[in-house]
């Protein structure tokens, strides 16, 4: 019996899959009503921030690719912020929700989403034989930095905008049920 293929190729294909559900999960889960977690935002908070931080520290010896990691920073950071007065709030019995701007967060996934399956299709093609140079690592082009800093910055600038919002609504409940 044959094997079905070569075992990087399946290992690839499946994370691959992955990647493309968590990606369409998120992206689905932007264009709708959401009610406001507890947890996830402060998630966000913590852990983008030290994601960019680390790529931060991976692009020290180049410039250029840390220049495009915190320019993408403070786009997404203008973007966030952009987003936030997009966003319906609403304050409900049942509890907070909100409904973010689809496009902002919808154009910022799929850039990121087409940028890494360019990124990939160049390094699966890239052969030892061709005598040409594997192409840079992921967090090695600025291209993907800019793309990556832009999305983190417009994440956690997001995420800050709703637990200030909560903090808001539930600061205003708590001075109306102590008058």
């Amino acid at each position: 019996m044959q094997s079905p293929g070569h075992p990087s190729l399946l290992v690839s294909l499946l994370i691959g899959a992955f990647v493309v559900w968590r990606f369409y999960s998120r992206i689905r889960r932007m264009v709708v009503r959401q009610k406001l977690s507890k947890v996830r935002p402060w998630i966000t908070v913590c852990a983008l921030p030290v994601v960019v931080a680390l790529f931060a520290v991976g692009s020290i010896a180049q410039p250029l690719s840390m220049a495009a990691l915190l320019g993408g920073a403070v786009i997404g950071i203008g973007l966030g912020t952009y987003g936030l007065r997009l966003t319906r709030f609403e304050n409900t019995p049942e509890g907070l929700y909100y409904t973010p701007s689809a496009h902002l967060g919808v154009a910022l996934s799929v850039l990121l989403i087409g940028r890494l399956g360019y990124r990939a299709m160049q390094m699966y093609s890239a052969t030892d034989v061709s005598g040409t140079p594997p192409p840079a690592p992921f967090t090695g082009t600025p291209i993907t930095l800019l793309i990556f800093g832009a999305l983190a910055g417009y994440y956690v600038t997001y995420a800050i905008g709703l637990l200030r919002w909560r903090r808001s609504v539930l600061n205003t409940t708590a001075a109306a049920a102590s008058s």
